[in-house]
């Protein structure tokens, strides 16, 4: 059990397993299968294996529990922490802390089964969005730096040393392909993509994109690198898609307005746009099928979602809503609200742990993460895999 939970008493019928033995022997296997992806990866003998065994956590998936969403912790972090991400692997939770944008600029690094925070490296200016890399337990927070420029800190997980390589100008937004070691970082200003190899920490592309890009997710089943440009006012809102094999544009679907986040959920291959809009109204999500690349559906969520994660295990969608102070969770199978727990104050970022099912938001105001359980009930129906062609892998 996390520290900060609660077990409930639960049913046992002799000659059975009980259901948390049954949550946790699935979290031990999904954790597994995550640990033997990044040893295949890492090994550069088998990107395919890497992202099976990744995948292998939706048919290993967490035990359902009669528990409702609820916030079982809620540490306090570094000043006005702008982003979060998880490390399924080492079960590790990375915030990023804004601070005052000319200091107080630091990562939290809280040790998931514990929910406290063991270290607080000083990263670049205004760190803005973290990124990781489940296999070479890296990370990647992208500086925007008020004042001008921007750079990337990349952080050892192991260690929690820094570096720092070049890349465009007020760097937003960060995500990694664990499969073949890229990062996509969205310039904000420049209105590029830039491409960073893992190995080299290098720039070796930079892609033009649409108006204001402001969030970029990977799909590793794919090779697939999505970016949300937030665009001018009310027009130019799309999500640029590139193949991350050629680094090109290949599609530019229309969405909802000012859209401020995506994610993507690799077993349905769907793309979850979070749509600010106008801060009072228009406050939706844009679901996208990556089969089309076109928007198959956009329930209406609470006010200003500014960011949004998936977890690829239950198919549920978590979207944090910077002004309703909530977080609703989106059923992937219904594309439906079924839950809206209330968090901190001006919730603003989000990220999932598949493993352990549990969902961490970022409260920029409170200085804090509220951790919550990602058990339902009803949970959704099993994720069925989209098929993908054998050039997703070239």
């Amino acid at each position: 059990m996390l520290a900060g939970d609660t077990e409930g008493s639960g049913s046992s019928i002799p000659g059975r397993i009980s259901t948390e033995k049954i949550g946790s022997l699935g979290r031990g296997v999904a954790r597994g299968a995550f640990a033997v992806a990044a040893s295949a990866a890492r090994s550069r003998r088998g990107s395919l294996v890497a992202v099976l065994c990744l995948l292998a956590c939706a048919v290993l998936a967490l035990a359902p529990s009669a528990r409702a969403q609820t916030v079982v912790a809620t540490p306090g972090v570094g000043l006005l922490p702008r982003a979060v991400a998880v490390n399924p692997v080492t079960n590790m939770v990375y915030v990023a802390n804004f601070g005052t944008g000319t200091s107080d600029s630091t990562v939290s690094v809280i040790d998931g089964s514990t929910n406290t925070v063991v270290a607080s490296p000083t990263v670049g200016t205004g760190p803005d969005a973290v990124a990781v890399n489940p296999v070479t337990n890296s990370v990647y927070v992208a500086n925007a730096n008020p004042t001008g420029g921007g750079s990337v800190s990349v952080i050892d997980g192991s260690t929690n040393q820094v570096a720092s390589p070049a890349v465009g100008q007020d760097p937003a937004a960060a995500a990694v392909n664990p499969v073949t070691g890229m990062i996509y970082v969205a310039n904000e200003t420049s209105d590029t993509l830039s491409v960073i190899d893992d190995a080299t920490g290098l720039v070796t592309a930079t892609v033009p994109v649409g108006t204001d890009p402001r969030a970029v997710a990977v799909n590793p089943v794919t090779n697939t690198v999505y970016v949300a440009n937030y665009g001018t006012g009310t027009s130019s809102s799309s999500v640029s898609v590139i193949d991350g094999a050629t680094n090109t544009v290949v599609a530019s679907p229309a969405v909802g307005t000012q859209p401020d986040a995506l994610a993507v959920n690799p077993v349905t291959n769907m793309v979850y746009v979070a749509n600010y809009g106008t801060g009072t109204s228009n406050s939706t999500v844009s679901v996208i099928d990556s089969a089309t690349n076109s928007v198959v559906a956009s329930p209406t969520v609470g006010t200003g979602p500014i960011a949004v994660a998936a977890n690829p295990v239950t198919n549920m969608v978590y979207v944090a809503n910077y002004f309703s102070t909530t977080v609703s969770v989106i059923d992937g199978a219904t594309n439906s609200v079924v839950a809206s727990p209330t968090v901190g104050t001006v919730p603003i970022a989000v990220a999932v742990n598949p493993v352990t099912n549990r969902v961490y938001v970022a409260n920029f105001v409170s200085n804090t993460v509220s951790v919550i359980n990602g058990a339902t009930s009803p949970t959704s129906a099993a994720p069925a895999p989209h098929a993908v062609g054998p050039a997703a892998f070239r």
